[in-house]
């Protein structure tokens, strides 16, 4: 009898729920590679009508998750409070930053929001590596799964695991599992076979509870995660059909067919005897009409009659297109203009009312990514020795204004606001779009550089021994 908890039993679990998703999400990740469904053809299409098939696929999905992607940049990180009880300043110098550009999390965080956004969720690892520095990485959604008591609202996972290598042949698969105090070594030979499982080398982690972060999309009270990319899947494979269709009727039915009555085609006839040639069926055999645009047809004949057929009016199928994206954009929340690439004529005003949506977007990701960012923080600090710092529930990330303004906009805003409402310049660093922390900490020490009163509290305050910190044993 395996014990609720065991480590094989949550070996079991976990991999058990990697086998229950990963139909779901393999679907997602083929439509975000462009592996879509094909549309709509008749059982006996020939190879013409499969290559248009493939050919009408407009994958938008890459665009729809790159779009709040874009918008999603932590640029600092402030404690929650110094030793007055006031809020810290954001500082480089932290234990908790440095272990940022350690991990090279300025790059490698687009990584996590995307696999967020794409899957609905993605995972995050924080741990000593071999010389003993505390780094953070990312883990896919497709290897990855973790356990919760409540899936809704809990941030720590009892257990998590993730595969290392497939199995392949008769090499069977590795993963790594973590419960809240050990990591164990996992070896199995497919996700379904529960007996071909072994858990073994159990080693201590380090930290208080299980290392690794969820980042979710969006959660609902079930627990369960939603990208953008699966409730959009029904619109692309519309879209695509669409798109095949206009294909047919562009390259079968797009040119006027020319048409002639009351003529005889020339046929074959012996070159001795000048009869016509027969066929199997005693018809005769007709010649092949070399005809194209720089031909024309006459017949000497007065009754023979010329016509076309009109081509097919492929404006519906576009307007169909057009609409068709429109409603992916209302449903996705996306500017219609990021997806139609159509931005003449359009006010600052309206620009700005077309990107509202995608702002209120982009701010629920921040809310829910900063407060996981905020735990893998606290890890950090925790397998750092730190023990004031993993206690430290008040801290928060500072995500980078990307909003679409020009300098000069924003300087003007700033100037009002420290002329009109008296907000000290110094808070009003961070407002400025593009800045960085180490700029503003450049920006700071100038300031001192010119202000002697400034420089001597600065001065004073380094002098100022600081209370021993607390380390964890």
């Amino acid at each position: 009898m395996v014990a609720a908890h065991s480590p094989l039993s949550l070996a079991q679990q976990l991999l058990a729920v990697l086998h229950r998703d990963g139909a779901r999400l393999q679907r997602i990740d083929d439509y975000l590679h462009g592996r879509h469904d094909d549309p709509y053809m008749p059982p006996q299409a020939d190879d013409e009508y499969r290559l248009l098939a493939r050919r009408a696929v407009s994958n938008w999905m890459p665009l729809l998750v790159a779009t709040p992607a874009q918008g999603l940049f932590v640029d600092g990180f402030r404690p929650g409070a110094t030793g007055q009880g006031l809020p810290a300043e954001a500082d480089s110098t932290t234990v908790e930053w440095a272990h940022w550009q350690r991990s090279r999390l300025d790059a490698r965080q687009a990584a996590v929001y995307r696999g967020a956004l794409t899957y609905g969720h993605a995972f995050t690892l924080t741990e000593r590596d071999r010389a003993g520095q505390v780094r953070t990485r990312g883990l896919s959604a497709l290897r990855t799964a973790a356990l919760y008591e409540d899936a809704a609202n809990d941030d720590v996972p009892y257990a998590a695991a993730t595969v290392t290598a497939w199995p392949f042949g008769e090499s069977v698969g590795r993963a790594r599992l973590w419960d809240a105090r050990n990591e164990y070594s996992v070896t199995f030979r497919s996700l379904e076979d529960k007996k071909g499982i072994t858990v073994s080398d159990a080693r201590r982690h380090g930290a208080s509870e299980c290392p690794v972060t969820r980042f979710a999309a969006t959660v609902d009270l079930e627990g369960r995660t939603v990208g953008v990319i699966e409730p959009m899947i029904a619109l692309q494979d519309r879209i695509n059909q669409t798109v095949f269709d206009l294909l047919l009727s562009q390259t079968f039915g797009s040119s006027k067919v020319r048409t002639v009555t009351g003529m005889a085609p020339p046929i074959q006839r012996d070159p001795e005897t000048g009869e016509a040639v027969l066929n199997e069926f005693g018809q005769p055999i007709p010649l092949a009409i070399n005809h194209n645009a720089k031909r024309f047809l006459f017949a000497e004949d007065p009754d023979v009659k010329f016509g076309s057929l009109d081509e097919t009016p492929l404006d519906g199928f576009i307007n169909s297109v057009d609409m068709s994206i429109r409603q992916l954009a209302a449903v996705s929340q996306t500017p219609p203009h990021h997806l139609l690439g159509q931005i003449a004529n359009l006010s600052a005003e309206a620009l700005l009312a077309a990107e509202q949506a995608l702002s209120r977007k982009i701010a629920e990701f921040r809310t829910s990514f900063g407060e996981c960012w905020e735990r893998v923080f606290r890890l950090a600090a925790e397998l750092a020795g730190h023990t004031s710092a993993a206690a430290d529930y008040r801290g928060e990330v500072i995500w980078r204004d990307m909003e679409s303004r020009s300098l000069a906009q924003a300087a003007d805003a700033l100037g009002k606001l420290r002329e009109q409402l008296g907000i000290p310049k110094k808070g009003l660093w961070r407002r400025v779009p593009g800045v960085t922390q180490t700029e503003i900490e450049d920006w700071e020490q100038q300031d001192e550089d010119e202000d002697p009163v400034g420089q001597l509290a600065t001065a004073l305050k380094r002098a100022t021994p600081e209370p021993a910190m607390a380390v964890a044993a």
